[in-house]
């Protein structure tokens, strides 16, 4: 990709999140420009993660790397089926507002929302890095 004009590479990795890879993970992390904390807007548990367990560990490994917070999974925030199995769980999928107020808690550069299978500003999180 260029900006401007220079090129630059984009290399993307999307590390295992289960508690078995919590040593090998950071070892992917030096060297990183920017950091994409993801979760799915149809998963409050997902979201939590970031304040819990990503953004801590983003920054105890690599404090002052900035961080953009992306909620996935857009296309499923109004799918009735996703908001009934939440309903039964007392839950709501996350909105909006949230995952900006979480991204100003936390000092992350910014907060945007995508989604995969629309490409629903898909194209704005990769400008936005």
């Amino acid at each position: 990709m260029r900006i401007g004009d220079e090129p630059y590479t984009l290399g993307l990795f999307d590390t295992a999140g289960q508690e078995d890879y919590d040593r090998l993970r950071p070892l992917s992390y030096p060297q990183t420009d920017v950091f994409l904390v993801c979760f799915s807007v149809t998963s409050p548990a997902s979201f939590e993660n970031v304040r819990e367990k990503w953004f801590p560990e983003v920054h105890h490994h690599c404090p002052g790397v900035p961080c953009l917070i992306v909620g996935t999974q857009t296309d499923l925030r109004d799918d009735p089926q996703v908001r009934e199995k939440l309903s039964k769980q007392k839950m709501q999928p996350v909105r909006k507002e949230d995952g900006e107020r979480m991204a100003k808690d936390l000092g992350a550069v910014k907060y945007v929302e995508c989604s995969a299978l629309t490409q629903y500003k898909l194209k704005d999180v990769f400008d936005e890095v």
